[in-house]
């Protein structure tokens, strides 16, 4: 449904369906898969790719709708400029919170209920952006390193004393690349920005442990920083494809501790976030098996939930803290499962 108000177009999309789990699942599934759960469609309405789906302190559920240029235009040719969407869980309608979005990717909230952003490249804002959610009011807290405006910031993670973590590689968009590598970045509660992880290949997915000790990072090396900008027959080579564990210092920095799971050939995973034993959900992009897995502390495989392409997962909030929100394609599902998700303790 589509209207007016205040000029400002609003979009509602009200879309239920319950898909089976996969039939081939580890012996633990009982343990985390609530019995009967099914995969439930929620939203279809984006243009290219759904992604970083973060459930607000109210439990409302927001998620990025990444507009590729060559792709979403109108009839004459002009570009849709990105979107963050918002989902009601009580309603199951999911109404236009932002747009333009400034190309959002990864969402997350920190301990204070404000909204922090990733806002990517393709005519985005390359950046990490702090709303105010009581006033509606944007930050830039994340604009420049070294006097260079970032790749293409991508995931994020917040940490108990505030610093947010954020991953910087390039997938596409035409804008030139200023940084010297694609890299992990902290900002601390002072603003001062440090690159804090150089050795990730090409960093994606971000996230922090409970015990705050370990720092998850996603290298996702699809071979080239223009997607679907070179002629299908071309050969390219792929880089790192896995998921990896750092040690996270009191300091906030990060030192290499090991692969926990390497991917290849295959294409490995996007986001992910962890539950409140310290597991990891992890969005993985394998073709011959898509879908999302669980991982304990050490990457040894707990479940798996067979999904169309995944990009990011989320935990709700509230009453809908044992439900596991998923972006993927062009949409938003969510299943019930046994375990509750991780958020960082309120202010």
């Amino acid at each position: 449904m589509r209207g007016i108000k205040n000029g400002v177009l609003s979009v509602v999309v009200i879309l239920s369906i319950a898909l089976p789990v996969s039939a081939e699942l580890p012996s633990t599934q009982s343990d985390f898969v609530a019995a009967g759960a099914k995969l439930e469609l929620l939203f279809d309405g984006g243009c290219v790719l759904t992604e970083g789906v973060a459930a607000a302190p109210d439990g409302t559920m927001y998620f990025s709708d990444i507009t590729f240029s060559h792709k979403c235009k109108d009839d004459n040719g002009a570009i849709e400029a990105g979107h963050i969407w918002m989902f009601d869980p009580r309603t199951k309608q999911a109404t236009v919170f932002r747009s333009p979005s400034g190309m959002s990717n990864g969402i997350k909230f920190d301990a204070a209920g404000n909204m922090i952003v990733a806002e990517g490249a393709d005519y985005g804002g390359r950046r990490v952006v702090r709303t105010d959610m009581k006033t509606g009011k944007s930050y830039i807290i994340g604009g420049l390193f070294e006097g260079h405006k970032f790749n293409s910031p991508n995931d994020i993670t917040i940490d108990e004393k505030g610093r947010i973590y954020f991953s910087d590689p390039k997938y596409l968009g035409h804008e030139p690349i200023e940084q010297p590598l694609m890299a992990v970045y902290r900002i601390d509660t002072d603003g001062s920005i440090h690159r804090i992880i150089t050795d990730a290949g090409k960093p994606n997915g971000v996230c922090i442990s409970p015990d705050q000790k370990t720092l998850y990072v996603v290298s996702n090396d699809n071979g080239t920083t223009g997607i679907e900008q070179l002629p299908e027959d071309l050969p390219t080579y792929k880089g790192r494809m896995a998921l990896m564990a750092y040690d996270l210092a009191a300091d906030g920095t990060a030192k290499f501790r090991k692969i926990l799971v390497d991917y290849s050939p295959q294409d490995g995973p996007d986001g992910l976030i962890a539950d409140k034993a310290g597991n990891i959900w992890v969005a993985v992009r394998d073709e011959t098996r898509p879908g999302i897995y669980c991982y304990s502390p050490g990457g040894k495989e707990l479940a798996y939930i067979e999904t169309e392409i995944p990009t990011n997962v989320g935990f709700g909030r509230g009453a809908e803290s044992k439900t596991l929100y998923i972006t993927a394609g062009k949409s938003l599902y969510r299943i019930r499962l046994k375990v509750e998700g991780y958020h960082l303790p309120s202010k």
